[in-house]
């Protein structure tokens, strides 16, 4: 496999990478990503200063009795949620991603602004460069069953944002199978009548999937909403996303945001990547995927109890 050298201004391939790490863990096929080739496309049906904007991310409400969620927290499947759920926007709400696949080598996930861009919505809307702020913000579950994303958690998604009187959603992935979750569910708000836009890190599977709106920032996972303890990044990924949201005439566009990461210059080359893993390494993380698996289906059980 060939890995992305440093400063390579190639995207990451996720699915190739993905695929080559649990090959190399010993597990079997390679997983079967969503792929679209009709994209629905919904135009914003009043000026963006009169809309009500919400935000969709696929972090989980902090819950202590989950083990460790804490910046720098290793994959805690403990932490994960099976449903969607909503939160209000009126406070700023704890929310971690320490139970799906971040970049750990290279962010920590220690601002949450990086991941979760409620204070530069609450600009915008300040600014009047929106309407309004939605009054919650939606959680979505990343669930490697494309089935029940589709068909359970996308149309509890839709559901709720049309009662809500949602106008326009900001989508805001993760991991690698987060970025299929909100494009899912991006093409799924769109076919619904309300107009959306992805920023996220995984151009690939983003694409693959097929959206209507997909702001693309070549940052480590973890920080599709900017780079972290740096509210002028996150403003600007903010701001752009917006104008995507105005200026896109048809369905599949992508722009590419002109900021570039801060911090170690070949983080393409070490995430995941089994070659730079010792034997003993990969034996051991072959395990942690193992259990975490386990504790995630335990606890998808007792939840659907």
């Amino acid at each position: 496999m060939d890995i992305i050298q440093c400063d390579d201004p190639t995207p990451v391939n996720y699915i190739e990478r993905t695929a080559y790490y649990y090959s190399q863990l010993g597990f079997g096929n390679p997983y079967d990503w969503d792929h679209n080739t009709d994209v629905p496309f919904t135009k914003l049906k009043k000026p963006l200063d009169e809309c009500v904007v919400a935000i969709v991310t696929t972090a989980a409400p902090f819950v202590a009795r989950n083990g460790d969620q804490g910046p720098g927290a290793p994959y805690n499947a403990d932490a994960k949620f099976y449903k969607v759920y909503c939160g209000e926007t009126f406070t700023q709400p704890d929310l971690r991603i320490s139970h799906i696949a971040i970049d750990r080598h290279n962010t920590s996930a220690e601002d949450q602004g990086s991941f979760f861009p409620l204070a530069a919505l609450r600009q915008a809307a300040f600014d009047r460069r929106i309407g309004a702020v939605s009054q919650k913000f939606y959680g979505l579950p990343t669930n490697r069953s494309k089935r029940t994303t589709k068909s359970v958690d996308c149309k509890d998604l839709l559901e709720r944002c049309l009662a809500d009187g949602v106008d326009v959603a900001i989508l805001v992935p993760n991991c690698p199978v987060c970025h299929q979750s909100v494009s899912i569910a991006a093409r799924t708000l769109e076919a619904g009548g309300i107009p959306s836009v992805v920023t996220g890190c995984a151009k690939d599977i983003v694409e693959r999937v097929g959206v209507s709106r997909f702001l693309f920032n070549d940052f480590p996972l973890g920080n599709s909403a900017g780079r972290p303890h740096d509210p002028q990044s996150q403003e600007i990924i903010l701001s752009l996303a917006l104008d995507l949201l105005e200026q896109a005439e048809g369905p599949n566009t992508t722009w590419q945001s002109p900021l570039k990461w801060i911090g170690k210059r070949d983080w393409k080359t070490y995430y995941s990547n089994p070659d730079l893993l010792s034997a003993g390494e990969i034996n051991e993380r072959k395990a942690q995927f193992e259990e975490g698996k386990e504790k995630a289906k335990a606890l998808r059980i007792k939840m659907e109890k």
